[in-house]
């Protein structure tokens, strides 16, 4: 087998792996949005809103502090 000949194979092979990658991810995409459109038709994605709304109010404005690792970086920053 010539240096010709192998570089055409490894030509060949190159394209048909990235051949089935992208074929794999068209069809990943594909499905994908075939089942939003599912969920969204049984309007099983309604409560996912609700509850993220939920999520959000509960939450504070502002994250609690805690002092005693305020004072440890401080103390680590003024070594």
């Amino acid at each position: 087998m010539t240096i010709i000949d192998m570089l055409k194979q490894s030509g060949l092979l190159t394209l048909l792996g990235m051949g089935v990658v992208f074929s794999f991810i068209i069809i990943m995409i594909l499905s994908m949005h075939a089942l939003h459109a599912v969920l969204h038709a049984l309007k099983l994605d309604v409560e996912e809103k609700k509850s993220a709304a939920a999520s959000a109010a509960v939450q504070p404005s502002a994250p609690a502090r805690d002092d005693a690792a305020i004072a440890a970086i401080a103390a680590a920053l003024h070594k």
